[in-house]
C-alpha cells in the first residue's frame, strides 16, 4: 500500500510548480533526459500502447530548425531554452503491442480501425506528455508545454522518416527563471467543475 507523498513533494510537482517562459543558463544533461524517460514510461497507457515518440532538441541547429514553425513568442522560448521536446504520437503504435502487451492479442483490436488508432494515440500520447511534465518536476526540472506551432511543418521536418508519427505538443525544459512566469491563473474549487454521482 502506497503512502501519501510529503507536502513538499506535492508542492514541487503540483501546488507551487509553474509553467516557465524562460530559463536560467544552466544545462540539462543527457543523463537527466534519460532519467525523465525512465520515470515517465512507467505511467499507465491503454494496453501499455505507449504511442508517444519524443524528439529532444538540444543542439542549436535542432532548435533553429523548430523555431520557425512556432508563433513568434514561442519561437523565442524554443531558441533560448536548454531543451525543447517534441511529443509526437505513432498512429501505428499497435504494431508494437505484441511485445508491449503480451497478455492478449491487443494488436487485433486496432488492426484496420484508423479512427480508433488516431483517438487512442492522441489520448495516450497526451497522458505520456503529462507524465513527462510530472517526471521532470519530480526531478527538479521545469517545463513550458505549449501548442502554438504548425503541426504539419513540424511533422515534415522532424518525422519525415516516420510518416505515421504526428506531433502532439512541444515543451521547453530547463531550470525555470522565476522572473518569466505570470501570476497564477485561477484554479477553481471542487464544486465548480465537479459533481459526485
Amino acid at each position: 500500500m502506497s503512502e501519501p507523498l510529503s507536502d513538499s513533494a506535492l508542492d514541487q510537482i503540483f501546488r507551487t510548480a509553474r509553467t516557465y517562459n524562460g530559463y536560467l543558463e544552466k544545462p540539462v544533461s543527457p543523463q537527466q533526459l534519460d532519467a525523465i524517460w525512465e520515470l515517465m514510461k512507467m505511467g499507465p497507457t491503454s494496453a501499455n500502447m505507449m504511442p508517444a515518440r519524443l524528439i529532444w532538441c538540444i543542439s542549436a541547429e535542432a532548435k533553429a530548425k523548430l523555431a520557425p514553425f512556432c508563433l513568434p513568442a514561442n519561437a523565442e522560448k524554443v531558441l533560448k531554452a536548454p531543451v525543447t521536446v517534441i511529443i509526437g504520437m505513432d498512429l501505428d503504435y499497435h504494431e508494437q503491442l505484441p511485445w508491449l502487451f503480451p497478455h492478449a492479442d491487443a494488436k487485433s483490436w486496432f488492426d484496420g480501425n484508423e479512427p480508433l488508432r488516431e483517438i487512442s494515440a492522441m489520448r495516450n500520447s497526451s497522458l505520456q506528455g503529462a507524465y513527462f511534465i510530472i517526471a521532470a518536476r519530480a526531478l527538479g526540472i521545469d517545463t513550458g508545454p505549449m501548442s502554438g506551432f504548425s503541426n504539419e511543418a513540424v511533422d515534415a521536418a522532424f518525422f519525415a522518416d516516420q510518416p505515421r508519427v504526428r506531433s502532439n505538443f512541444i515543451s521547453t525544459l530547463g531550470y525555470g527563471d522565476p522572473t518569466t512566469i505570470f501570476d497564477r491563473s485561477p484554479r477553481p474549487e471542487f464544486d465548480v467543475f465537479n459533481r459526485i454521482a
